[in-house]
């Protein structure tokens, strides 16, 4: 299969109608059916159903759908790493959470700038969980991420530190006086409902809690009275008055590793991890 064929056929499998799809690619639609139906023939398997009213996927199209994404973006994401090989200045592109592990960066930064032969360090900042989209399509040679809220699946990684979690409360809430709560203590709080972080596509679950995009809106809404989160313990640094925080030993224990692509061969990215472990 070739990757122009691909792109076809992620769109008309997207759009569900030939029509959007391809004024979506920017070509007349008769060769893009032509071109789909050529790639039917190819596989031996119909991936759509065809009627006068609709375009449906079949088993077989959902399935080329999932794997057609995944080569797309390793496609791309070899573009960029090529490119960015090929730069005249070398440098390492790290990706992190914006707010999470800042003491940890910070110390990594400056013990790797003294190493020998260092080199320019970007840092890219991410809302929650868009670190790990950018070190898997190119954008980033090396990320930090943290489990269980990343999927670090095909990555290479390094352990860095574990933390325990806290449930950050409005101050003055009558469990900001208790030594430790239970997460089921915390998910009964239907006052103050647990947030709704976007999922990869951008679209919220259902659910009472409030949506929220980053930790700002997240710590005003709890300031304000209308929720409550479970955080690791490291962003008690980032919160002021009109806030308390009680340790929650039952929650999940939050992991931070340095991860890059598993077949890396940057010397760069290689010293930046050996850094990271060493701290």
């Amino acid at each position: 299969m070739e990757t122009r064929e691909l792109r076809y056929f992620v769109a008309v499998a997207e759009e569900l109608h030939f029509g959007r799809a391809a004024r979506r690619l920017a070509m007349a639609q008769p060769p893009l059916s032509r071109a789909i139906q050529r790639l039917e023939r190819r596989l031996g398997v119909v991936l759509l159903h065809r009627t006068a009213r609709e375009v449906a996927l079949t088993e077989a199209g959902s399935v080329l759908l999932r794997e057609a994404r995944v080569a797309l973006d390793a496609v791309e994401a070899a573009e960029r790493r090529t490119r960015r090989a090929a730069a005249e200045t070398p440098g390492v592109v790290l990706a992190t959470k914006a707010g999470a592990a800042g003491e940890l960066l910070a110390k990594l930064l400056d013990a790797y700038a003294a190493e020998p032969g260092a080199v320019g360090v970007e840092v890219v900042l991410c809302g929650p969980g868009e670190q790990e989209g950018l070190l898997r399509d190119g954008r980033a040679d090396v990320a930090l991420l943290h489990r269980p809220f990343d999927s670090t699946a095909g990555l290479d990684t390094e352990e860095l530190r574990s933390e325990g979690q806290v449930v950050v409360l409005p101050a003055g809430h009558p469990l900001a006086v208790r030594s430790q709560v239970s997460m089921a203590e915390v998910t009964a709080l239907t006052d103050l409902p647990l947030p709704r972080w976007p999922r990869r596509d951008g679209s919220f679950r259902d659910g009472p809690g409030p949506r929220v995009r980053d930790h700002t809106q997240l710590f005003q809404l709890i300031a304000l009275g209308r929720a409550c989160a479970v955080v690791p313990e490291s962003l008690r640094a980032h919160l002021r008055d009109g806030h308390a925080t009680v340790p929650v030993p039952d929650a999940p224990p939050v992991t931070t590793v340095i991860a890059w692509p598993p077949h890396s061969r940057s010397r760069a990215v290689a010293d930046l991890v050996r850094t990271a472990t060493r701290l």
